[in-house]
């Protein structure tokens, strides 16, 4: 058997193509030029004898091969640099990087701003991708397309890392002149009596909330769900809807709507927020850093709490 000869610097190609699906993606990741990275891909090409990326319109489009690799070509990447510089020190001042992070909308909303207020004091070459969270399931943490996840649900996956950053409670969220937020207190009847909109972004109509119910022998009609809690708020601002939701991820955006929160009169655990990365990146300088930021950024009290402390500025 004639022996391959092996370039590392094909291995990042690889990685950076099957990052960015296409050769100027690539080029600018890599700081070269389009022609080197196309004569790049013609020697993976030479060197795997498959396409790598073929094109489809004007999209390029991975092969089922690119596809089945793409994991282990972007594991084996990090592993080489970190045996090539195991004592590279980071430096924050120079480190340009964008990391991607698939968090629940309403986390962006409560800690997005100080993650990102943090990360540019920091390190001002780095740049956050928010993306949104997909209606099913997906392995973006496992195929590198995700750096960090931040929701209610912890990994199932072995190789995938997840630790509770913070919890909050459940409480029941309907404008401020809702018949529920006046008079008598609430209770699990009443409760059970109103129409509800639900937060679920696969569309799920019953949940741990119908059960609690049904252990108490009563059901609620749940007429709608929105796939975000931030437009569960616009439903019921002009509604007499309710919403349930994590208290500390909507507190902030109640004043503004005209929206009050009450007490669910359920024993339901909290709700706990969760961050997720993959085992890859367990000793990547870079990313323990960028989760050393947002599990603070997650974990601090809501906005409110320093309501305050800013009256007593403009007082």
């Amino acid at each position: 058997m004639i022996p391959v000869q092996l370039d590392l610097n094909l291995l990042a190609a690889l990685d950076a193509l099957l990052e960015e699906g296409s050769v100027a993606g690539a080029a600018d990741r890599l700081h070269v030029t389009a022609p080197a990275m196309s004569r790049s891909l013609g020697r993976i090409r030479r060197t795997t004898g498959d396409q790598i990326l073929v094109r489809t319109g004007r999209t390029m489009t991975p092969t089922p091969y690119a596809l089945a690799v793409r994991e282990q070509v972007h594991a084996l990447l990090q592993q080489v640099q970190g045996v090539l510089a195991p004592s590279r020190e980071l430096d924050l001042a120079t480190l340009e990087r964008t990391f991607t992070l698939r968090w629940h909308d309403s986390l962006v909303a409560l800690a997005g701003p100080a993650l990102l207020a943090a990360v540019r004091e920091q390190a001002p070459g780095v740049r956050l991708r928010f993306v949104a969270e997909s209606a099913v399931d997906t392995p973006g943490l496992r195929r590198g397309e995700v750096d960090l996840e931040a929701n209610a649900n912890p990994p199932d996956a072995a190789d995938v890392r997840a630790e509770r950053v913070a919890e909050t409670p459940q409480v029941v969220v309907v404008r401020a002149d809702h018949p529920l937020s006046r008079g008598q207190a609430m209770t699990a009847e009443r409760y059970a009596a109103a129409d509800h909109v639900a937060v679920s972004r696969r569309g799920n109509l019953a949940g741990v909330i119908d059960e609690a119910l049904a252990g108490l022998g009563l059901a609620r009609r749940v007429v709608a769900t929105v796939p975000s809690e931030a437009a569960a708020l616009e439903f019921v601002r002009g509604s007499e809807l309710v919403v349930t939701v994590p208290e500390s991820t909507t507190r902030h955006a109640l004043a503004a709507l005209g929206l009050v929160a009450l007490p669910l009169p359920l024993e339901l655990p909290p709700a706990p927020v969760f961050l997720s990365w993959h085992q890859r990146y367990d000793t990547d300088r870079a990313h323990t850093w960028l989760r050393d930021l947002a599990r603070a950024a997650l974990s601090a009290p809501p906005l409110p709490t320093r309501a305050p402390a800013a009256k007593a500025r403009t007082n």
